[in-house]
């Protein structure tokens, strides 16, 4: 481990300067859910492609139903339906003067027609009062024929959508860097892309070390823990974007985690490994780990750091492999690494999908607590906290230990008091990353 401190800004800046963003992949739509788009998209159809009906209702003339009321409708002739779907009336019928076609939500507009009458506006064709719906035209065909009285009048273009009133050809649907989500997919598929080229979502292998760790629902004996950080560390990494792989505890043995990992590169653009990092006898990752950066693979190896932070002071940094992938070693208490895995491994994660902005939006609150927090001079602490944003404020939430949990679970924000802060009166205004 060096002896030198960094600063969590140079540790930051070292990890972001060494992560590329991944390889541009064309993907099908529903696998491009959570990816980065490379390029511009731009729109070949219009959307909508024609002027269709927003209403179940009648296609008519606006002259036709003018002055029209429930005392003295205007009674049209039904020509026709047009159904959604359809190719709309024959090429030889349009609604002429004193006509109109029964019409279906999502359908063309027929030739003629200037505005949809929705049909609670009629009487649906029963020469009766008002209609509440249309009767199936399986069941009543003879709907589409007859008469109808329509008892409002309606503007022209009334519950039309207009041809290209959504998106024109031309127009740019979405940006390169927009990250795909349902609301795009459906964009895409709606202006008829069945691809897109994107950057994959990172894979990211996640591993816990430590030969006093137990997977939940076994049993524990003396001395042993359930292993939570995998748990933890896996889901913040999908929830920051990327596809996590979690691999069981390893035990204590320098030999068994390198063929861990060695075996885990396969699918791995980025490796995260909890616990084993500090100066005790049994730190397994520092051990298994200083060690790769040998002359067959130039340019790889792990570094381990100390930094000015409180929790997370010890670090590892590097590269493994022969494709360099990335590797982060974060400390084993669990606060330490959740809080690690927000300043350092999600930042990371997101600048490997290619996005602009890889942090966490960060505020200014008011410290909400009853007394004073103290913090280790030339130290960045980050204790957590839940934040108000009505309010403006941020409360603590548990004390500094990092092992925590129960705490953690409680907060969504981090306090942030600066390193040359050793007290923080209540009320004073400090940075807060918010975390959900």
């Amino acid at each position: 481990m060096s002896s030198t401190i960094w600063s969590v800004d140079e540790h930051l800046d070292d990890i972001l300067a060494s992560v590329r963003p991944l390889e541009p992949i064309e993907l099908q739509l529903p696998d491009a859910q959570g990816c980065v788009l490379v390029k511009d998209v731009v729109v070949e159809v219009a959307l909508p492609p024609f002027d269709n009906s927003s209403m179940d209702g009648y296609a008519v003339r606006v002259a036709d139903v003018e002055g029209a009321s429930e005392e003295f409708p205007a009674v049209l002739t039904v020509i026709g339906d047009v159904a959604a779907g359809s190719a709309g009336l024959a090429d030889d019928q349009v609604v002429g003067p004193g006509q109109a076609a029964r019409i279906m939500t999502g359908a063309p507009l027929p030739a003629g027609a200037e505005a949809v009458v929705p049909v609670e506006w009629t009487d649906g064709g029963t020469g009766e009062g008002p209609a509440d719906g249309m009767r199936a035209h399986a069941d009543a065909p003879e709907g589409a024929t007859g008469e109808v009285r329509v008892h409002r009048p309606v503007t022209a273009g009334a519950h039309v959508r207009k041809r290209g009133s959504d998106v024109q050809p031309g127009e740019p649907a979405l940006a390169a860097g927009s990250v795909v989500g349902p609301p795009q997919i459906g964009l895409l598929a709606a202006i008829g892309c069945s691809t897109v080229v994107v950057r994959p979502r990172p894979r990211v292998v996640v591993l816990s070390t430590g030969s006093e760790l137990v997977q939940p629902g076994e049993a524990l004996t003396g001395g042993q823990i359930y292993d939570s950080n995998s748990f933890a560390l896996t889901a913040a990494a999908r929830d920051a974007g990327a596809i996590a792989y979690r691999v069981g505890a390893v035990a204590d043995d320098a030999e068994t985690l390198r063929a861990t990992i060695e075996d885990q590169l396969i699918r791995a653009d980025i490796v995260v490994t909890t616990g084993g990092v500090s100066v005790g006898a049994y730190d397994v990752v520092k051990e298994a780990l200083s060690s790769v950066g040998d002359a067959d693979e130039p340019g790889s190896g792990v570094e381990f750091r100390k930094l000015a932070m409180q929790p997370g002071k010890p670090q590892g940094f590097g590269s493994i492999g022969p494709d360099h992938t990335p590797l982060l070693a974060l400390p084993g208490n669990p606060v330490s690494a959740y809080v690690s895995f927000e300043l350092f491994v999600r930042p990371a994660i997101r600048a490997l999908m290619g996005l602009a902005d890889v942090h966490r939006p960060t505020v200014r609150a008011e410290l909400g607590s009853d007394k004073a927090l103290t913090s280790p001079a030339g130290r960045r602490q980050f204790l957590r906290g839940r934040y108000d944003a009505e309010a403006g404020t941020v409360t603590p939430v548990g004390g500094s230990g990092s092992h925590l949990v129960a705490a953690l679970a409680q907060a969504d924000a981090l306090i942030v008091v600066p390193e040359d802060v050793t007290s923080v009166e209540p009320g004073t205004e400090t940075d807060v990353v918010l975390l959900r």
